[in-house]
């Protein structure tokens, strides 16, 4: 390559030309451009979500996974990598390589607490993987799931310091919550909402769009710059619930799981034997106290639950089949040999569904379950847009074979996860299988080492903590190295954990299952119950010689647990682990900073975004109004306003002339008012009351019932009794002004419907006390994670 005709010097530097009067006696000189170091691999990162170690064809699942299968066949399988068992503080260490609660991320946002450990707010100190390789000439790309913010900050409101494109990102596309429909995304494109760019019946699904997107992102890139690397972090809605598929997927699987979860656990098992990616002496651990037997269930309730397996299999396949077609454009463009690409989950595979599993998960959240004939009834829609399906505990306990428990939880089924590495041209080593300990918090640090990186001192001005991880990038190439990680706390709403040196103590909370444990899994712990819990309810494992936790030894080597206990103190003392908190009631109910002050009235305008449900007007089981001032001309329909989907929710809307209200109850009714007469031309005042008239019963899944009524121009129009409501929450539960995105919340209407008058403005109008439970609540955000 030639040299350029001009000289360049580094900003901030002195100008090294010559400046005299006139530009014929100067010399100019340019502030050189940031470059990366030639030939600098490209970094993906692909992040599974509630995938568990056993749900990998090359974990010796038999749900198959050939693309990711083909990254460990060319490159390294991790069995001994870890995650702090839930989403968010999984994602945190991911990165920015620290601690999880030194992160602010003991759990998720919606439970922060005011304490350092806890407040959800990831310091600036800890930067992003992102800001450090903006700094040495990388584009950023991220592209799918955030969740790594407050969730009070997810609106147009802002503040946008701590969406992507504040920590480092120069492109994003995706979802900012824990979780989304897969037909009908709440997405978001840089700083702004979009709507999915074609519909479910058109073939749209989430997980095509988002390889799309990542793969349109790096296309732009290089066809300027083709030499310039790239960061891609490609977080998939995959497979988190809803399981959505298309059908086809799910039907590949038919009849594959009619055994049960006991015959699934024991192939994979034996398979993972095989495989080498559980040790030739590992023992199964046991059967789980949480779990029936298979032969126990009905006929009827094994039919649902093995095809509810289909489903999640048919949604692990297909999004299989399309991170290979991101690959295949790697290879394409010339760029695979040389991307060092990291694939993990975020934690083990996911309870939420519950002992039975759901064909709609808003009844789960809303202690509403459905009853066996209901669910039948959707059989053959679950997967499809019409349900939010998951799949029962006993499906997640065989995710996580070999170990015990799930997300959630710090025992390994919770905690340990899949981890497959690739770079071809870094790494001699193909299809081989790695032992040594490692942690999320260990990526940065990799990454970093393997480009030739120091970390950063400072980002943006602010001085930079050091990181927490250490490199394994020494055991590419050595499958003996010892492992440099030789201590990792462990900490998830009071469960803890700790592993050193091939040794793991485990104190679960509230016990090692929920039958076993006598009392409900959010359960304060008080001073007395933590010290019950470290004189007696720590376990011990060696893990070095008991792979998945089935020999407790803390009788036997009591000297030695003691030392664990008191080595998990001296790491919470370091990263803000205290105080220890088993609570999840109290944090949900925890008073936090807001952006604006608390009120009762909201005024809404069509045209602008949807309204994330963190920041909707709470008008479920109280007083409340509804007024739209609008402009009606001849033949005017659509929705005026809305909230939720069709898997529950609320609209008002105009239909064949009149006025309509519509509440969704979980999918299970449709409680509905229409006006008596239709409505006038012109400018008009319509408006919807609820005033109840009982109390709600949200233990069993019914919220206030009570008076629903219609006003034109303040004159009643139609009134009906409802009988129950949603108790607690619809999800996904935005609002939105003057159309309905993604499913309809009443099948009366084609969604989006969209207004076609003139609508001036929506006053939604609270009174009353709120009444809540915080019980289901507290269901619900953890769901999402």
């Amino acid at each position: 390559m030639s040299q350029p005709s001009w000289r360049e010097y580094r900003p901030g530097a002195a100008f090294p030309g010559v400046i005299g009067r006139t530009a014929e006696e100067s010399q100019p000189a340019w502030p050189q451009p940031l470059r990366a170091t030639p030939g600098a691999p490209n970094v993906m990162f692909i992040v599974l979500d509630d995938t568990g170690y056993g749900q990998l064809g090359c974990y010796g699942s038999p749900i198959a996974t050939p693309n990711l299968d083909s990254l460990a066949q060319g490159g390294l399988l991790y069995n001994n990598m870890h995650t702090t068992a839930l989403c968010s503080p999984s994602r945190s260490c991911i990165i920015t390589g620290r601690n999880h609660h030194a992160n602010g991320m003991a759990g998720v946002t919606e439970m922060s607490t005011g304490f350092p450990g806890y407040n959800g707010q990831i310091p600036f100190e800890n930067g992003f993987v992102s800001e450090m390789l903006l700094q040495h000439g990388y584009n950023t790309y991220m592209v799918g799931k955030w969740h790594l913010m407050p969730s009070e900050q997810e609106s147009a409101a802002g503040p946008y310091d701590r969406w992507p494109l504040g920590r480092g990102f120069e492109r994003f596309y995706g979802f900012l919550g824990g979780d989304t429909s897969q037909w009908y995304p709440e997405l978001l494109y840089d700083n702004h909402q979009i709507e999915p760019p074609t519909t479910p019946e058109q073939g749209y699904h989430l997980t095509p769009d988002l390889v799309d997107k990542a793969m349109a992102f790096v296309a732009d890139a290089k066809q300027v710059a083709p030499d310039k690397p790239f960061f891609l972090n490609l977080s998939t809605g995959a497979t988190h619930a809803p399981h959505h598929v298309p059908k086809e997927w799910a039907d590949r699987y038919r009849g594959r799981f009619d055994e049960g979860w006991d015959a699934y656990r024991e192939a994979a098992f034996a398979r993972q034997r095989e495989l080498g990616v559980a040790p030739a002496d590992a023992r199964l651990s046991r059967h789980d106290p949480d779990v029936p037997e298979w032969d126990s269930l009905s006929p009827d309730a094994r039919r649902l639950a093995a095809r509810m397996m289909e489903v999640y299999a048919g949604f692990l396949s297909h999004t299989d089949h399309h991170i290979g077609r991101l690959l295949a454009f790697l290879k394409e463009i010339g760029e695979f040999d040389n991307t060092l690409i990291m694939v993990v989950s975020d934690n083990g595979a996911s309870p939420e569904g519950g002992v039975t599993g759901t064909a709609n998960e808003a009844q789960f959240f809303n202690n509403a379950p459905e009853p066996l004939e209901d669910s039948l009834r959707s059989i053959d829609e679950l997967g499809g847009p019409t349900t939010f399906n998951h799949y029962p505990w006993g499906w997640t306990w065989a995710g996580n074979t070999p170990f015990r428990r799930w997300k959630r939880e710090t025992y390994r089924g919770g905690a340990s996860d899949p981890f497959l590495v690739h770079w071809p041209s870094g790494i001699r080593a193909r299809g081989e299988i790695r032992t040594q300990y490692a942690h999320l918090v260990d990526m940065v640090p990799t990454v970093l080492d393997a480009l030739g990186i120091e970390p950063p001192s400072t980002i943006r001005g602010v001085t930079q903590s050091p990181l927490h991880g250490v490199s394994f990038a020494h055991t590419f190439d050595d499958a003996d190295a010892l492992s440099n990680h030789h201590t990792q706390y462990f900490e998830m709403i009071g469960h803890r954990a700790i592993d050193h040196d091939g040794w793991r103590a485990v104190c679960p909370w509230p016990g090692p299952s929920f039958a076993e444990a006598g009392r409900p899994f959010d359960t304060p712990i008080t001073v007395q119950d933590l010290t019950d819990l470290d004189a007696h309810h720590w376990e011990l494992y060696h893990v070095d010689e008991d792979f998945a936790e089935t020999r407790d030894l803390s009788a036997e080597q009591r000297d030695k647990l003691v030392e664990m206990v008191a080595l998990w103190y001296v790491e919470a003392g370091k990263y803000n682990v205290l105080p220890i908190d088993g609570s999840l009631v109290q944090r949900m109910m925890t008073q936090r900073p807001q952006i604006t002050e608390a009120r009762t009235s909201y005024t809404f305008r069509p045209g602008t975004q949807s309204l994330p449900a963190a920041v909707t007007p709470r008008v479920l089981n109280r007083p409340h109004s509804v007024t739209v001032d609008a402009d009606l001309p001849a033949g005017v329909e659509g929705v005026l306003v809305c909230q939720g989907t069709d898997a529950g929710g609320w609209t008002l809307f105009i239909k064949d002339g009149r006025l309509h209200y519509t509440h969704n109850y979980v999918r299970r009714a449709l409680h509905r008012l229409t006006s008596a007469d239709p409505v006038p031309e012109g400018r008009h005042e319509l408006r919807f009351e609820f005033e109840p008239t009982g109390k709600p019963d949200i233990q069993h899944g019914k919220g206030t019932p009570g008076k629903a009524q219609l006003y034109i121009d303040r004159q009643l129009a139609a009134e009906t009794d409802l009988p129950v409501t949603t108790p607690v929450m619809f999800n996904p539960g935005g609002l939105t002004c003057g159309r309905n995105p993604g499913s309809a919340v009443d099948p009366d209407y084609t969604s989006p419907f969209p207004f076609t008058g003139t609508l001036h403005s929506v006053t939604i109008d609270l009174s009353g006390e709120l009444i809540t439970d915080m019980n289901s609540e507290m269901r619900m955000h953890m769901a999402r994670q």
